[in-house]
């Protein structure tokens, strides 16, 4: 491994040699308004398409180039360095429909775009999912475009918990600090996590394992709803989310950006700063950010004893663009300490009890509960990255490499009395490669050969393990193309896979603990669909595709109690790949005054993985000692299941009130075993149906300070789910509730018309609910004699303040 990193490491410090050598070949810029086309350029003006008025300060961005310019004041704008060869541009303004256009650029080209006022931005370029970057509209299957605006609008704990708003997500949760994506009913290992590009590999099967991901510097976020092997290999199974933080920004600038927020409910602060710039056709962006948060309180439970996180993360790129292509390099570290709410109580006061079950248990203080100093049991989180992307123009061919590697390293503290001594210690080292050749468009079919997989180590370095040390192998092939026709899009692949996984012996007192296998699997999967667009305001979309999932290590060879259950797991080595077979259907209506879409899916698991519990050889269940406290014992099975479901979204925004939106979306899933599991057809880990409803105000221009001001409340209701995973006391009811959201904001602006800064006012359950998330795993803790209740509560009423200022130096 030592080796493989060395000769990493030695590729891409040669890219940075290579970037300073072409800083010094390049000439100096000409003046600022002076355009010389020595080189293939695109070039022209943005204006509205009714008034002919040129659009000052539109954006516009070439997807697989990853650059992007501002039109001037009189709507100009200038791309050059431009491969030959096809491209996508997306030109957007706020209060107009952004467009999405293909172009074949040979040669020097003028092209005026024109855009339509509208009160919604129905269009957007997307490259999850795709060879290529691609409108939404014409991918055949589900996919989410957020923006930064819109998840500084929101009031989250972390990036997860932002995204659980959108139809069909929804988050595992361990506290404001541990929040795990739930796509369509599924998560941990089903979903793939990409970061800039590379699958973010961590300790993903686990409970106690969030994202590794500095949230206050994502940009944009795509979310890939269905399997996804195509593209990503086993683990896609229910979809991927995809979260960009480096965006290069319009060359010839450099600017800053400095973000404060404060929570009122735990007493939340965080501050994020960057400077990013585009010299030369040499870009980059510097970022750092801090976090530290108090316990979070709720009417039932007060306080809620060490539900506290400490962050901080840096991170950014360096990048050359030029007519041949360009080259990024990536780099971040996130470290983060969150502590592990444990649940236990005092039972005659009712209070929380600290360090409890040791000579150290007391009831929390005052002092205790308000503190920011994190408290055994605590896990620390640290992640860093570095991954190099090249996209090269060879004649008419296209290569694009991404090489990465990353160590995840996760210790946890337990021990109260030895706070410092970490008791696991998870040391997890990935090596990630991707190529993709890109064919030249022949008849209107853009074609795609890829080889993507990764390299694993993991080792314990702690005195406990609960998985074996182990190396992986994975390695997947794959073939992807798209027809474009004038009003329809048909998309399909084929992609073959091969994992291996060896697992190392361990011995405790003479007894092998985790005995040394060598396991394979071999997958297949295709996928094929059709977006069709008989007229502009309607979209109709199908989708066939297959998946698979590799079992993980945990499934495969755990032997050890698992932090935060009363559960003894044991693996099982003889497990299949699961595999997905999903229908996708979806319809997308667009008219200037009313958007609606439905999506709905039938999934098909042949092989779903789950825990069944053991039983006795004498009668009962299967139970186990471990330090003094008697566990129940699982171990891994398999059984087919299928999951179905639909989401929805209506937005009205009558005339002549355009600035006003009515927004309501639904998300509905269930979830069924072919055959009964102790008594019940209901898989584990299924959201409640939930309905979310938005009333909004917009306005673009609002006297001679303000811009793009904005009101807002939200109902944000889940319902009963009375259809739980019954089975072995896993999972138990949870009753309906509804919580009332708010914000306002606006963009403050000097007499330049120039933004001095941003500030976003958002409550979060301003009405003080009392509820619990069927998906939170603090609702299975201790109960309160005092009161009669069961487990923990979410955060109640909540008021978040964020401040945006914006810097240009240049």
């Amino acid at each position: 491994m030592e080796k493989k990193l060395f000769y990493l490491l030695t590729f891409l410090f040669s890219n940075i040699f290579l970037f300073s050598q072409v800083v010094k070949k390049d000439s100096a810029q000409g003046a600022k308004n002076k355009i010389e086309l020595t080189t293939i350029a695109l070039y022209g003006k943005v204006i509205d398409a009714k008034s002919k008025e040129p659009l000052a300060g539109s954006s516009l961005f070439l997807s697989d180039l990853r650059v992007g310019v501002i039109a001037d004041i009189n709507g100009n704008y200038f791309f050059n360095n431009i491969p030959v060869g096809h491209h996508l541009v997306e030109i957007s303004y706020i209060g107009y429909t952004s467009e999405v256009e293909h172009i074949d650029i040979e040669k020097n080209t003028e092209k005026i775009f024109s855009l339509q006022p509208s009160a919604v931005e129905n269009q957007a370029v997307v490259i999850t999912g795709v060879s290529n970057a691609t409108s939404i509209r014409k991918t055949p299957i589900a996919i989410t475009s957020i923006r930064r605006m819109e998840l500084m609008q929101t009031t989250s704990s972390n990036i997860i918990d932002a995204l659980s708003k959108e139809p069909g997500i929804s988050q595992s949760t361990t506290g404001p600090g541990i929040s795990k994506p739930i796509i369509r009913g599924l998560g941990y290992n089903r979903v793939v996590v990409i970061g800039d590009g590379v699958r973010q590999e961590g300790q993903q099967w686990g409970d106690e394992h969030g994202i590794e991901i500095d949230e206050l510097s994502v940009n944009r976020v795509e979310i890939l709803k269905g399997p996804a092997s195509l593209m990503y290999g086993s683990d896609a199974i229910a979809g991927v989310i995809h979260l960009i933080s480096n965006t290069p920004t319009t060359p010839g600038t450099i600017k800053g950006n400095l973000l404060t927020n404060f929570q009122s409910n735990n007493n939340l602060f965080s501050l994020h700063s960057n400077v990013s710039g585009n010299r030369k056709n040499i870009s980059w962006n510097f970022y750092q950010s801090m976090k530290s948060s108090k316990d979070y309180k709720n009417k039932f439970d007060g306080r809620v004893l060490n539900s506290r996180l400490n962050e901080k993360n840096f991170g950014g790129f360096v990048g050359v663009n030029k007519s041949w292509g360009f080259s990024h390099i990536f780099f971040s570290a996130f470290n983060q300490k969150v502590g592990l709410v444990e649940g236990n109580r005092d039972d005659g006061t009712g209070k929380f009890l600290l360090f409890g079950n040791s000579v150290f248990e007391r009831i929390a203080t005052s002092f205790d509960l308000n503190s920011r100093i994190l408290l055994a049991p605590f896990q620390q989180v640290q992640h860093y990255k570095v991954v190099n992307e090249n996209n090269f123009y060879i004649k008419n061919v296209r290569l694009k490499t991404n090489i990465g590697f990353q160590n995840n390293i996760r210790k946890e503290f337990g021990n109260p009395e030895m706070q410092s001594a970490a008791g696991l210690v998870f040391d997890l080292k990935t090596l990630n490669y991707n190529l993709q050749l890109v064919l030249p468009e022949k008849s209107e079919w853009h074609t795609t050969f890829g080889l993507n997989g990764m390299y694993q180590n993991n080792k314990n370095k702690g005195e406990e393990t609960i998985i074996p040390d182990y190396n992986l192998v994975d390695a997947g092939s794959f073939v992807y193309t798209q027809r474009f026709f004038k009003n329809a899009t048909l998309s399909t692949g084929l992609r073959l896979d091969h994992r291996n996984i060896k697992t190392k012996e361990l011995v405790e007192n003479n007894v092998v603990r985790f005995p040394r296998n060598n396991i394979s699997f071999s997958n297949l999967s295709a996928s094929a669909g059709i977006s069709f667009e008989p007229a502009d305001f309607f979209t109709l979309k199908i989708n066939m595709a297959r998946g698979f999932r590799a079992p993980n290590l945990a499934e495969l060879a755990s032997n050890g109690a698992h932090e935060g259950t009363n559960r003894y797991e044991y693996g099982n080595r003889d497990l299949k790949s699961e595999t997905s077979k999903q229908f996708d259907f979806g319809v997308q209506v667009d008219y200037d005054h009313l958007n609606f879409a439905i999506n709905l899916f039938y999934n098909r698991i042949n092989d779903f993985i789950y825990y069944n519990k053991l039983q006795s050889v004498i009668s009962g269940d299967s139970t186990l000692l471990v330090d003094g406290e008697r566990l129940l014992t699982f171990r891994y099975n398999q059984q087919d299941a299928k999951l179905s479901g639909l989401e929805m979204n209506l937005d009205i925004h009558p005339h002549p009130l355009d600035w006003l939106h009515f927004e309501n979306s639904v998300s509905f899933v269930d979830g069924r075993f072919d055959k009964k599991n102790d008594g019940t057809f209901n898989l584990p880990m299924i959201p409640a149906t939930r309905w979310i409803s938005d009333l909004r105000a917009n306005f673009r221009k609002t006297g001679k300070a303000l811009r793009n001001l904005y009101f807002k409340i939200e109902m944000d209701k889940s319902f009963d789910q009375h259809k739980p995973f019954f089975a072995y006391n896993t999972e138990t009811s949870t009753s309906a509730y509804t919580i009332v959201n708010s914000g306002i904001g606006a963009d403050i602006i000097s007499k330049k018309e120039k933004i001095i800064c941003s500030i976003h006012l958002t409550g979060m359950n301003v009405t003080n609910t009392a509820y619990q998330n069927h998906l939170s795993r603090l609702k299975y803790t201790d109960e309160n004699l005092l009161t009669g209740r069961t487990g923990v509560y979410n955060m109640g009423r909540n008021f978040s303040l964020k401040i945006n200022f914006p810097l240009q130096f240049l």
